[in-house]
């Protein structure tokens, strides 16, 4: 007696399923980041993508920097060469994956990850100045590296040539001081970190990077300290985890650079100091 109510069941299910795959597939997808948008594209500038919500007139506008591809309702895909150029950070070794820019344009839509400075200086009046402004820049990308960024817009650059003294005046060394901000076109997905981490809240950290405006050059040691969670936020697209590391009583608040299903790298700055450790799962 029930053939017919179940039959019909069915036959209005599979109309409306059909139905949101036909209407799904009238639109075009633009994937930034971890996001999926589904859309309709209406234009490609130099610069941008604009596109609409379905149902919606207003025209929206996302940087061709955070684009990774378009699936247009054609099945035409598009990848942009902007997006894909940068590469990956995965770890603070990764620092020859940053990216210096001095074109603002070239960080227009992009997640602002952090402030960054370095500083460099020669031994002698002798030192090479080219040698020195090149471990400059260096250890401003271990900085953004640090932080999970894989690009950085200098603001500054200063340079000071070797000055000979004379029996009245000092000589000095050669000098550079860089200063910019960090920049990544992909952040860490909050949602699947915290469903990574789970109930847990006492993880052991495992390795310590160390980098200030001053030193030579970062440091790396293996340690045995407890992370524990407290917290872990979303704030405009960066992850920050709020909690403590055993003796580094200045920081409680983190922010997390980059994860895999092994382990996550978290940072922090302290009086100039940048901090990046490695914690496992």
């Amino acid at each position: 007696m029930n053939q017919p109510r179940t039959y019909l069941s069915l036959t209005l299910f599979t109309i409306l399923f059909l139905s949101f795959i036909h209407s799904y597939a009238q639109t075009d997808t633009v994937i930034i980041n971890n996001q999926k948008i589904s859309c309709t594209v209406k234009e490609i500038t130099p610069d941008a993508v604009k596109y609409s919500y379905p149902n919606e007139d207003l025209v929206n506008t996302v940087y061709k920097n955070t684009v990774q591809k378009i699936i247009f309702k054609s099945g035409r895909t598009q990848t942009f060469a902007e997006a894909t150029s940068y590469k990956s950070i995965d770890s603070v070794n990764d620092y020859n994956n940053v990216t210096i820019t001095s074109v603002e344009s070239e960080v227009r839509g992009l997640f602002k990850i952090a402030d960054v400075s370095s500083k460099a200086k020669g031994t002698t009046v002798y030192s090479n100045q080219e040698r020195v402004k090149d471990r400059a820049y260096r250890k401003m990308k271990i900085q953004a590296a640090m932080f999970g960024a894989n690009v950085v817009y200098l603001t500054n650059q200063r340079t000071e040539g070797n000055k000979y003294g004379s029996y009245y005046t000092n000589g000095s060394t050669t000098e550079t001081n860089l200063t910019g901000v960090a920049y990544s076109n992909a952040s860490p997905d909050y949602e699947q970190f915290k469903k990574l981490i789970g109930s847990r809240t006492a993880l052991p950290a495992v390795e310590e990077f160390e980098l200030g405006a001053s030193d030579s050059d970062v440091s790396q040691s293996n340690i045995n300290k407890m992370f524990i969670i407290g917290n872990i936020l979303n704030e405009s697209g960066i992850v920050y985890i709020e909690g403590n590391i055993e003796g580094e009583r200045n920081a409680t608040r983190f922010q997390l650079a980059n994860f895999n299903n092994d382990s996550f790298s978290i940072a922090y700055k302290d009086k100039g100091k940048a901090y990046n450790f490695v914690v496992k799962l």
